[in-house]
């Protein structure tokens, strides 16, 4: 997969996208594009071409799991990995999550100062 740089990020709460905005582009050195909808990142994901998705699950509109589906129709993102931020944490929620071909699921509320390495340690274990 090489090196984890370009992350596509789904979040539809303005105060969180920009915890994770600064968490990821500041602590963690990557280069973030936010989407405030599904439908914002199904229209702009191919041109950014992200090294990974990271999609919040409860959204208005089209939730992350309808956005994983849509965006695995674009031929450049099919084999993109994929990361779920979300409160539903217990353990059939994130084996169901798994199962939709997420390699980690963050939990939130999530440590700003960790986010990076939480995410940069799931890719290492997960991408060949």
């Amino acid at each position: 997969m090489g090196e984890l740089n370009k992350i596509l990020y789904v979040e539809d709460e303005p105060d969180i996208q920009a915890i994770a905005s600064i968490a990821l582009e500041n602590v963690g050195g990557f280069n973030v594009l936010i989407c405030s909808s599904g439908q914002e990142a199904i229209d702009k994901a191919a041109e950014f071409a992200p090294d990974l998705i990271l999609l919040d699950v409860m959204m208005p509109g089209m939730d992350g799991p309808s956005t994983l589906n849509e965006l695995r129709k674009q031929a450049s993102l099919t084999d993109t990995p994929v990361m779920f931020m979300t409160a539903k944490v217990q353990p059939q929620e994130i084996e169901q999550f798994k199962a939709f071909g997420a390699i980690e699921v963050i939990a939130k509320p999530f440590d700003p100062m960790s986010l990076a390495e939480t995410i940069k340690q799931a890719w290492a274990n997960n991408t060949p």
